[in-house]
């Protein structure tokens, strides 16, 4: 049979966009901001990971136009032989001074974080033990190691500690875990977690790219504001999110990073950080340690949207982070609200199968530091309107 075939008969994105409801690969024609446009047509962006909103800083973007000037477009090799400048040695310093940790170990990609770090520190004979609402990358880096993935249904302790019983105690055993869960919104239940790894001799990963700028003391993240910081033995986070820029790190103690770095085949086989990309993450990094209530202020944000959809009617999962996701269940019924959005302005993200269970579509919005009310209420006021609007069609 010719590879190809299941290609030929690849016809879902085809049949969406012949139907006019296709919500991907729309282009943006402006910044990342809270207003974009994008097609030719203002939106309001509601679809975002901008958190901090600091795609659009003078400081972030100067730091990056100096780098470029200064360092030229790219490292041309990996951080293993070539590719290090300075200002990565700069930026894994700072951040791991920010977090508490000994050490920073920094990769092209939040993707290649996970796949780098699990791949590398989960060997044959080991467990690695996952929330089944984890991030794909974690799934990934779970497939590329050696070791045994085990899954527990989420923040679901109970089924955790069955898991971890059945493992034997001559295993290395990790638990990994999303900080903040990027569909729902909600935040691992961290203290339960770390109190059964403890018990049963697990070391605790958190993925903090959904979390860093966002919760925890001046946005340090999940294990900050549990307090928890001794009790995670790895932070994972990204630059493409708060810290506006790309590429992902490892927060951890020395001797693990140390390891990782001449490990971790996704580190040493990559190219490094753009000059550009290192030096918006440096200047993100440094202005929200100088602006702390900037974090204060995404979660006045977030609050005034809960708050707000709230009263409006609009049915959204319980959530203390930026990301609000809106139920919508049926798949169809989906896609069908984020066209009509998307026409009167509004950006959002559908959340579909495979990512959902099919009952359980979901329009995920998310939110900036530096969105307005005005901005706010004008989007939610759209979405009320837009639902009402389908609903009607539904039931007739």
């Amino acid at each position: 049979m010719d590879i190809f075939t299941k290609c030929q008969n690849y016809t879902t994105a085809k049949e969406a966009r012949e139907q006019g409801i296709y919500p991907y690969f729309h282009a943006l024609e402006s910044k990342q901001d809270v207003e974009v446009i994008m097609e030719g047509k203002r939106r309001i962006m509601l679809g975002s990971n901008n958190y901090l909103g600091l795609t659009t800083n003078p400081e972030v973007i100067e730091a990056g136009r100096k780098a470029l000037e200064q360092y030229g477009s790219g490292c041309s090799g990996s951080r293993f032989l070539n590719g290090t400048l300075r200002m990565h040695l700069e930026l894994e310093a700072e951040l791991a001074d920010f977090l508490g940790k000994e050490a920073v170990v920094t990769f092209s990609t939040g993707f290649q974080t996970n796949l780098g770090i699990i791949s590398a520190v989960v060997g044959r004979g080991d467990y690695v033990i996952c929330d089944r609402e984890n991030h794909a990358s974690i799934y990934d880096g779970c497939r590329l190691s050696f070791g045994k993935m085990l899954r527990y249904k989420h923040n679901d302790m109970e089924e955790l500690e069955r898991v971890l019983q059945r493992i034997p105690d001559t295993a290395g055993r990790l638990i990994v875990t999303d900080g903040v869960f990027s569909m729902g919104g909600d935040i691992a239940r961290l203290p339960d977690i770390v109190t059964l790894a403890k018990k049963y001799g697990a070391r605790v990963m958190v993925d903090d790219a959904h979390a860093l700028g966002v919760i925890g003391e001046g946005g340090r993240g999940t294990a900050s504001y549990f307090g928890l910081e001794d009790d995670v033995d790895i932070y994972m986070g990204t630059f493409s999110k708060s810290l506006a820029s790309l590429g992902g790190y490892m927060a951890t103690r020395a001797d693990v990073a140390e390891y990782v770095r001449h490990s971790s085949r996704p580190f040493i086989f990559s190219a490094s950080i753009p000059p550009a990309s290192c030096a918006a993450a440096l200047a993100a990094l440094r202005y929200l340690r100088r602006n702390p209530e900037i974090v204060t202020r995404l979660g006045r944000v977030s609050r005034y949207v809960r708050d707000g959809m709230e009263k409006r009617g609009i049915p959204t999962r319980v959530s203390k982070t930026p990301i609000i996701p809106i139920y919508t269940y049926d798949m169809m019924r989906t896609l069908t609200i984020a066209k009509e959005l998307y026409d009167q302005g509004v950006f959002v993200n559908c959340s579909l199968p495979p990512a959902t269970p099919p009952t359980e579509c979901l329009l995920r919005t998310s939110y900036m530091a530096t969105h307005t009310e005005p901005l706010m209420d004008e989007a939610m006021d759209i979405i009320a309107r837009v639902l009402k609007e389908q609903t009607c069609e539904t039931s007739l």
